[in-house]
C-alpha cells in the first residue's frame, strides 16, 4: 500500500515538473534557420521576429494572441515586426508598415489597418488609399507620401525582401528566435501554440 501511494506521488510529481514544451522537436515544431541571421537590434538580448501580411487572415487572427505574449514578454527578449514581402504585390503593405514607423504613429495604424482590411473590407490596395486611411488616423497627406516615398522606407522595404528570404520561410505568420529558428503556425499545430514553441526557444537560448 505504502508502494502505491509513493509510486502515485511520483507520477503525480512529473506530471507537474514537465514542461508544457516537452513534445517540442527541431524539424517538426521548428527549423534550424541556415545560415543564421545576424539580430537586427544587438546580440546582448534574445530577439524574437515576427513575419507578417496585412492581408493575411492568419496573421490578423494571429494578432491578439501575439499582444498578449507581448504583455509577458521576458526583459532579455527584442521583439521586432518585420513585414514579409514574397512578391511585388506584398511590397505596398511593407511602405505601409515602415510609413508608419518612420512617422512614429504604428500604435495607431498598425491594429486598425488590420481591423480595415479583416473586418470592413477595405483594400488599402494603392498609395492613394493608405493615404486616405493614414489621413484618417490623424496623418496628414503630405507627411504620408513624403515618409512613402523617401530612400528610408525604401530601403527597410529592400531589407525585408531580403530578411524574407534569408529566414527560408515559406508563408506567415511566422516566427524567428535569434535569428536562428524558425516555426509558424503549421509546424506548431495552432497560432496559440507557436508561441509556446517560441517560449522554448527563448530558453534553449538562454541555457546556452
Amino acid at each position: 500500500m505504502l508502494f502505491k501511494r509513493r509510486a502515485w506521488l511520483f507520477g503525480l510529481l512529473f506530471i507537474f515538473s514537465t514542461p508544457l514544451w516537452a513534445g517540442i522537436d527541431e524539424g517538426i515544431e521548428y527549423k534550424d534557420v541556415s545560415p543564421p541571421v545576424a539580430n537586427q537590434i544587438d546580440n546582448k538580448h534574445i530577439e524574437v521576429v515576427e513575419l507578417f501580411w496585412y492581408g493575411c487572415p492568419h496573421c490578423f487572427h494571429f494578432e491578439p494572441y501575439l499582444l498578449r505574449w507581448l504583455k509577458t514578454k521576458p526583459k532579455d527578449v527584442n521583439f521586432v515586426r518585420v513585414p514579409a514581402v514574397f512578391n511585388p504585390s506584398w511590397k505596398l503593405s511593407a511602405r505601409a508598415y515602415y510609413t508608419a514607423e518612420m512617422l512614429g504613429v504604428l500604435d495607431k495604424i498598425h491594429e486598425p489597418m488590420f481591423n480595415a482590411i479583416h473586418i470592413k473590407g477595405e483594400k488599402l490596395a494603392t498609395a492613394d488609399e493608405l493615404a486616405d486611411f493614414f489621413a484618417r488616423h490623424g496623418v496628414k497627406k503630405r507627411a504620408f507620401y513624403e515618409a512613402f516615398n523617401s530612400f528610408a522606407v525604401d530601403t527597410k522595404v529592400r531589407r525585408a525582401v531580403d530578411l524574407t528570404q534569408r529566414y527560408g520561410i515559406d508563408g506567415v505568420p511566422s516566427m524567428i528566435v535569434n535569428g536562428k529558428y524558425r516555426t509558424s503556425g503549421t509546424q506548431a499545430g495552432s497560432l496559440e501554440n507557436m508561441l509556446q514553441v517560441v517560449n522554448f526557444l527563448i530558453a534553449k537560448e538562454r541555457a546556452k
